[in-house]
C-alpha cells in the first residue's frame, strides 16, 4: 500500500490503535495529521517515533465532542496540505457499569465523546473530499455495537450508532467516490483495557477463537487497509477485528 501524496487525519491519534495506524501510514508515505484530545505528551513521542519514515507527521489538538473544534482540525489539515483524503476516528471513551449505575453525565459523556465526534469529525472532513471527488473514511467502533455488552450499555448504544452512521454516510457519499467503513474490534491490549474486569478479560480470552486479544497494530492494519486505494470497492461494511470472538 502507497500513500505517497496523500492526506490523512487520524482522530484519536495518541491511543493505542490511534498511533499505530500513524505509523503504519507515515511507513507508507502518507502525510498524517495525528489529533489529540488531552494525551498531548503521546502524541510528540508518536510523531517523534516517525521522523525517518517517508511520510510526515503534525498533530494537533482537538475534542471532537465540539464542532468548532473538529472543523478547526480539518481547516488547519486543508491549510498546511492543501486536501484531504483519508479520515480515521479512533477517539473513544469507555466505561464498565450496570446500567442502573449509569447517571444521564456519564451516558451523555460516552456519546459525546463515541458518537457525536464521529458525526462532527466525519461532516467537516466531507466536503473537501466531495470536491476531489475522492476520501476514505474508516470509524472504529466495537464489537458491543454489534452484540451488545453486559455492564457497558452507553458504550454499546454509542458504538451501535457509529455503525447506523457509517451505513448512511457511505450510501450518500458513494457517488462522489468516497467509502466509508467501519471497524468492529473485540479486545485490545491498550489502555482501555483495564476498564473491564479480570475475570471478564479471561472469559473473553476463552471464546476467542485465537484465544488472545489484539495488538493495537492488528487493529489499525485494517483501518489502514480500508483507508487506501486498494480498498476501492469495499464500503457500507463492518470489518470484525476479534480474533473469531462473535462466532462464538
Amino acid at each position: 500500500m502507497d500513500f505517497s501524496g496523500q492526506v490523512v487525519v487520524v482522530v484519536g491519534g495518541s491511543g493505542g490503535v490511534g498511533q499505530a495506524a500513524v505509523r503504519l501510514l507515515a511507513a507508507r508515505g502518507a502525510r498524517v495529521l495525528l489529533a489529540y484530545h488531552e494525551q498531548q505528551a503521546q502524541a510528540e513521542a508518536c510523531m517523534a517515533d516517525c521522523a525517518g519514515l517517508p511520510g510526515e507527521v503534525a498533530i494537533q489538538q482537538c475534542d471532537v465532542r465540539v464542532r468548532e473544534s473538529a472543523e478547526a482540525l480539518i481547516e488547519a489539515t486543508l491549510g498546511r496540505w492543501g486536501q484531504i483524503d483519508g479520515l480515521i476516528t479512533c477517539a473513544g471513551l469507555m466505561r464498565y457499569a450496570p446500567i442502573e449505575s449509569i447517571d444521564d453525565a456519564q451516558w451523555h459523556a460516552l456519546l459525546a465523546t463515541n458518537l457525536d465526534g464521529v458525526f462532527h469529525a466525519c461532516k467537516a472532513a466531507l466536503r473537501p473530499m466531495m470536491k476531489r471527488r475522492y476520501g476514505r473514511i474508516v470509524n472504529i467502533a466495537a464489537l458491543h455495537g454489534v452484540a451488545g455488552g453486559p455492564m457497558q450499555a452507553d458504550y454499546s448504544a454509542a458504538t451501535g450508532g457509529v455503525l447506523g452512521f457509517t451505513r448512511a454516510l457511505a450510501r450518500e457519499a458513494a457517488p462522489w467516490s468516497i467509502t466509508v467503513n467501519a471497524i468492529t474490534p473485540g479486545l485490545i491490549d491498550t489502555a482501555q483495557l483495564d476498564v473491564i474486569p479480570e475475570e471478564q478479560r479471561r472469559w473473553g480470552e476463552q471464546v476467542i477463537a485465537l484465544r488472545r486479544v489484539a495488538q493495537p497494530a492488528e487493529v489499525a492494519a485494517v483501518a489502514v487497509f480500508l483507508a487506501s486505494s486498494l480498498a476501492s470497492y469495499v464500503t457500507g461494511a463492518t470489518i470484525p477485528v476479534d480474533g473469531g470472538w462473535r462466532m462464538a
